[in-house]
């Protein structure tokens, strides 16, 4: 077998060529096409000779395909993203041809039905039956015609999304701002400026280059006195891969956002569902639409008045102490910054020294040690794609590997945007063959290689806890059998669980201590201004919480179509709704929307939110026992983390908890403590 399938193997990314994916492809899904026909000829009647080679063929392309679309999503070339297109639109024709076989269907339907299958370990039977549902909503029971046209379908959604990312990522690379008078630049941190000088060197030009990756949009918009500056790097930013902006139509994403649109409620329909948002719900907590478009008004109605204060304080303060009387959205991080200065004397310069990466790191090991026993050692043996990433053994108490980890932190050309945890391996056990977990922890910080570290802003710290939540949940799962192992399976709207409650750890002070220490000096963050920081922590909550509803209704909305198709007239429409700041008209945030065109979360953006009243409550659990407490990680991990779709969601929190979550204690963590009776 090629070494590209094996997924007891770790991915050998530098074999990954456009070639080799080719010749891999080649021979796994013949081999996957074998074991699918050999089962239906031989017609087996028992878990082991019918389950278990067909997750062997299912892992198999799983252990190549993790590798191949991890490149892609953080080493992108145009060869390599020709390889995977074509081959995921393979790989999709035959996920749809096996998930769509009435004959494979009927034989797990058979399984099920044997007087034996009730006395199968609970995550061989959940396996089985989860497959099942799984063929269902692939449209096994359509008829022939139908068939067809649904796999069709497949195929060309998984292609659209894939270049709707494409488009976003070619976009976001293409423009820069080259500056050469460094007072276009007052305001700038040095380390900022720097990462500047880094961009404009790679590209070889003198002075800076302001990029659209994510920490040099956030520099600019944060701490640019330079209102011209801003305003320019705000449009491109907020017209990437649209009609609108610098490279107006270029990498335009609207007719792929009408097609995907047009694709989805076909498959829907084809399923017997009213809308993509029914289809998107059959799996997940939430019962229907209108209980998400319930539980998102609900909590709107609490906080708008909230925000609406927060920005008329933000426009006076900003025309009072700034001399900008025409607030703007490019004004809106800036002034924000200097009011949260003001009010509670936190310089968010000063707080992003005592945050090099490496202290960070160190704090977060040991952070991951107290609370649940594990170890991360670093490796040097393992096959990487880029200097930026590592990969650690996770070790238990006793000194056992458990499960991998690659991390892989800062931006840089080539790399998508944004923070996300996925699945390199999954936990497995067919006989004597073992394989652990490994994830894949990645997230955009600013680069390192100048002379000052990679700094990171507390917002970053946050990212690193949420993303390291997803991994826990993927690299602590006692699940054996991969599809329901960790986060496979697991319901969509409670997947931020872990990865939200995980955030609360970056608000004790013993904890951010421990991930701090001053670039220059070595000083670990001083008690003041961790109070401070504190203070301002639901500085403008009430805002942020508004926006998280507008692109959650949005999604919600475009899906459903009552209110059309247009995704402009759509958010515009939600806007009118719930929305307390305006971008221009000619803003296109649906453009560059990756979580519902090109990722997973279409009908389900809601789960952030979601998730939240279950990670907020969660977290209290931590508090009652004094936060850093082992007893109650170690529930955590047993309850949850564990379990991974082998039960429901909601089962899995009230062991955890010992009750049903109370939403009110979320609108407390934003500090809407006045809203929670309203």
């Amino acid at each position: 077998m090629n070494s590209l399938l094996d997924p007891l193997s770790l991915p050998d990314f530098p074999s990954l060529t456009p070639r080799a994916i080719e010749a891999a492809l080649d021979e796994g899904i013949a081999a996957h096409q074998a074991v699918i026909a050999d089962l239906i000829a031989r017609r087996p009647e028992n878990f082991a000779d019918l389950w278990l080679p067909y997750e062997r063929a299912e892992t198999m392309l799983d252990a190549l395909w993790s590798g191949v679309s991890h490149l892609q999503a953080v080493a992108d070339t145009p060869e390599l993203r020709a390889a995977y297109v074509a081959g995921e639109e393979r790989l999709v024709a035959n996920r749809m041809a096996v998930s769509q076989s009435r004959e494979l269907y009927d034989l797990f339907a058979a399984l099920v039905a044997t007087p034996g299958f009730a006395d199968l370990p609970t995550n061989d039977r959940v396996a089985v039956e989860r497959a099942i549902r799984n063929f269902m909503l692939s449209g096994v029971a359509l008829d022939a015609e139908a068939k067809e046209s649904f796999g069709a379908i497949s195929v060309e959604l998984s292609s659209r999304m894939t270049a709707f990312g494409s488009a976003v990522l070619d976009a976001t690379d293409a423009w820069f701002a080259h500056i050469t008078d460094e007072a276009e630049l007052v305001g700038i941190p040095a380390a900022d400026k720097a990462m500047f000088a880094r961009a404009a060197a790679s590209r070889s030009l003198p002075g800076w280059a302001v990029t659209l990756q994510q920490p040099s949009v956030n520099a600019v918009l944060t701490f640019a006195e330079n209102r011209d500056l801003r305003a320019r790097v705000y449009q491109a930013y907020g017209t990437r891969a649209s009609d609108q902006g610098p490279h107006a139509g270029q990498f335009d994403n609207s007719a792929r956002i009408a097609r995907i649109l047009e694709l989805r409620h076909e498959a829907a329909a084809l399923l017997g569902f009213t809308d993509p948002v029914a289809l998107s719900l059959a799996t997940k907590m939430a019962t229907d639409a209108e209980e998400v478009l319930a539980f998102l008004r609900d909590i709107a109605r609490r906080a708008k008045l909230s925000a609406e204060r927060e920005l008329a304080e933000l426009r006076e303060f900003a025309a009072d102490a700034l001399g900008i009387m025409d607030l703007e959205p490019w004004d809106l991080a800036f002034a924000s910054n200097r009011l949260r200065a003001d009010r509670y004397a936190i310089d968010e310069q000063r707080v992003r020294a005592y945050f090099p990466v490496e202290k960070v790191l160190a704090g977060w090991k040991r952070l991951l040690n107290d609370l649940f026993g594990i170890r991360l050692r670093l490796r040097d043996d393992v096959p990487l794609y880029h200097p930026d990433a590592h990969y650690y053994d996770v070790a238990d108490d006793d000194g056992v590997v458990i499960a991998g980890l690659y991390v892989d932190l800062h931006a840089r050309e080539g790399k998508r945007g944004g923070a996300w945890m996925d699945q390199a391996r999954s936990r497995l056990a067919d006989g004597n063959a073992v394989g652990l977990p490994v994830a894949y922890l990645v997230c955009n910080f600013a680069p390192t290689g100048g002379e000052t570290p990679s700094l990171l802003s507390h917002k970053d710290v946050i990212t690193l806890l949420h993303e390291t939540g997803h991994a826990l949940h993927l690299l602590l799962t006692r699940v054996d059998r991969p599809s329901i192992a960790g986060t496979s399976g697991f319901e969509w709207d409670a997947i931020e669980l872990p990865s939200q409650l995980m955030e609360d750890f970056a608000w004790d002070r013993a904890i951010l201590k421990g991930m701090s220490g001053h670039h220059d000096t070595g000083e670990k963050l001083p008690d003041s201004l961790f109070d401070r920081m504190v203070a301002a922590r639901n500085f403008q909550s009430a805002m942020l919480l508004m926006r998280q509803i507008e692109f959650s209704l949005f999604d919600i909305l475009l899906h459903l179509g009552t209110l059309g198709s247009d995704p402009i007239e759509v958010i515009e429409a939600v806007r009118d709704e719930v929305a307390v700041v305006r971008p221009p008209a000619w803003h296109r945030f649906p453009h560059a929307f990756n979580h519902i065109f090109a990722g997973a979360y279409a009908g389900g953006f809601y789960s952030y939110l979601w998730a939240e009243v279950l990670a907020a409550d969660g977290f209290q659990r931590f508090v009652e026992a004094g936060l850093i407490d082992r007893a109650t990680g170690d529930a955590l991990r047993a309850e949850i983390f564990s379990r991974g779709a082998s039960r429901p969601a909601a089962e899995s929190f009230r062991a955890f908890r010992g009750r049903e979550p109370d939403p009110a204690v979320m609108l407390r963590r934003r500090g809407l403590v006045d809203e929670v009776a309203a």
